[in-house]
């Protein structure tokens, strides 16, 4: 049979500002990438969300961002390598006190937003990126975009390099993600959605916006948590690949 992981960005709720609802996607994807309070998230957020996820037996990866908490992590920040592979160190390390209290453990490694695009093409900061991991230890693998200098500098250090698509986004026929800045970039049709990531886990080919075939693999399906209607998304994804015969399971 079949198989892929769905996941979810989750735990990006702060203070008063509430983003999503963690407990409720949990009904249907098999992984949690679980901000570590860099990009988004607070402690208490981090640790409800971690205590969620160990109770719907969701797999809790650690989602690690630039440390900018006003712009959600979406904005390139130019920091030496250092200074990067310190902040990724800082917040794997957040996460895994939190997680381990919970009764969970951090499974896997997810960059953010404008970190995980950046480290697509950016040589220095996708190796400060893997250092940290290796740092950290346990060889955790990392979710990242398929044919990312990431991906192979995961892959050197001797990490598992776990390539994933995107239910909720635009592609340019490249196969990059279609920048948040441009209309269309986020995509809400759940009917075409479903239809897409069924194409892609049983074909291998995915639909860029000019209607061209992109041909590639993926062991996971990225569902962001923040996406409006994103429970429902999930929901209708998760049905219509199980109807097809697919099995929704954790990557590792």
């Amino acid at each position: 049979m079949i198989s892929i992981d769905l996941n979810s960005d989750v735990g990006e709720s702060f203070g008063n500002w509430t983003m999503g609802d963690d407990a409720a996607i949990f009904g249907s994807v098999s992984s949690a990438n679980v901000a570590c309070g860099f990009h988004a998230g607070d402690p208490s957020m981090i640790a409800q969300t971690c205590r969620d996820a160990v109770a719907a037996g969701v797999t809790i990866g650690a989602h690690v961002g630039y440390r900018d908490l006003a712009g959600f992590g979406r904005r390139f920040l130019d920091c030496s390598p250092t200074e990067l592979a310190d902040d990724v160190l800082y917040q794997l390390g957040a996460l895994d006190a939190i997680s381990r209290a919970a009764g969970g453990t951090i499974r896997y490694v997810k960059p953010h937003g404008a970190l995980y695009n950046t480290i697509v093409t950016h040589e220095v900061q996708a190796q400060a990126v893997v250092d940290a991991v290796k740092a950290f230890g346990g060889d955790l693998p990392l979710l990242l975009l398929p044919g990312s200098v990431a991906l192979k500098a995961a892959e050197t250090a001797g990490l598992r390099g776990v390539a994933e698509a995107f239910a909720d986004r635009a592609y340019n026929p490249d196969g990059t993600l279609v920048s948040r800045r441009e209309p269309g970039a986020v995509l809400h049709d759940e009917d075409a959605i479903a239809a897409n990531m069924v194409r892609l886990a049983t074909d291998g080919v995915l639909i860029a916006r000019d209607g061209s075939t992109i041909r590639t693999t993926a062991e996971s399906i990225c569902l962001h948590g923040d996406t409006t209607g994103a429970v429902s998304m999930a929901a209708a994804v998760r049905r219509d690949l199980e109807a097809a015969g697919v099995d929704i399971r954790s990557f590792v």
